[in-house]
């Protein structure tokens, strides 16, 4: 999958590590876009922060990206790399714009990924592309980008899901809503099962973007 042959125990950790990055920068993105929109609940919860510790979840944060890290060591990446953080407060009762600030605040994480991927992938498009450094130029990039699409889908408790969310009503709305309480479960399945069947169009729209933004022969 990767034009750089780089998938092993050191590409692993990389990607790890990308997948910290990009929780960082994803969480922040959507607390400061809530404050930007009148919710002070971010900043109350002290989630404008760069401490992992304000939106760290042991299972999202942790075991989940931990395994696929196991499983990209071991030469066998059957899901894309994703990992979820706590879920941020946010109350939507302070938004001026209703609808149109849940798809903001929805969509402030992923576009903060995709823009954090910008970066390597315009080093590795200019060329910085060997040794260690283009390995983590590439596991950051592949990281955020497949952060950003697999956060997209409409998947309970994550992005995607709130902004399907708002086309429903009454009761199916609130359903659908109560459904983010199961995240974790929705996240093993996704990881056990649906990586499976999911896995493979998430890859080709994460290698799509990738190449899109590096060039061909990077992904």
């Amino acid at each position: 999958m990767l034009g750089l042959q780089t998938i092993g125990p050191t590409f692993a950790l990389f990607i790890g590590m990308g997948l910290f990055i990009g929780l960082t920068v994803r969480e922040l993105a959507r607390a400061h876009m809530a404050v930007r929109l009148g919710d002070p609940t971010p900043r109350l919860w002290g989630r404008l922060s760069f401490n992992p510790k304000s939106w760290f979840d042991p299972f999202g944060s942790g075991l989940i990206p931990g395994l696929i890290v196991f499983l990209i060591a071991m030469s066998a990446p059957y899901v894309p790399p994703f990992a979820y953080a706590k879920q941020a407060p946010v109350d939507p009762t302070y938004f001026k714009h209703g609808r149109r600030d849940v798809v903001l605040v929805s969509s402030a994480g992923p576009a903060a990924n995709i823009v954090l991927a910008l970066f390597p992938g315009l080093l590795l498009r200019a060329g910085v592309s060997d040794g260690r450094l283009g390995q983590f130029l590439v596991a950051v990039l592949i990281a955020n980008l497949s952060l950003a699409v697999v956060h997209l889908l409409p998947i309970p408790g994550l992005d995607g899901a709130r902004m399907v969310g708002l086309l429903l009503h009454g009761r199916a709305k609130q359903l659908y809503r109560d459904l983010d309480a199961y995240l974790p479960l929705f996240a093993l399945a996704f990881f056990m099962v649906f990586g499976l069947v999911l896995g493979t169009p998430v890859w080709k729209v994460t290698v799509t973007l990738c190449h899109t933004i590096a060039g061909s022969g990077i992904c």
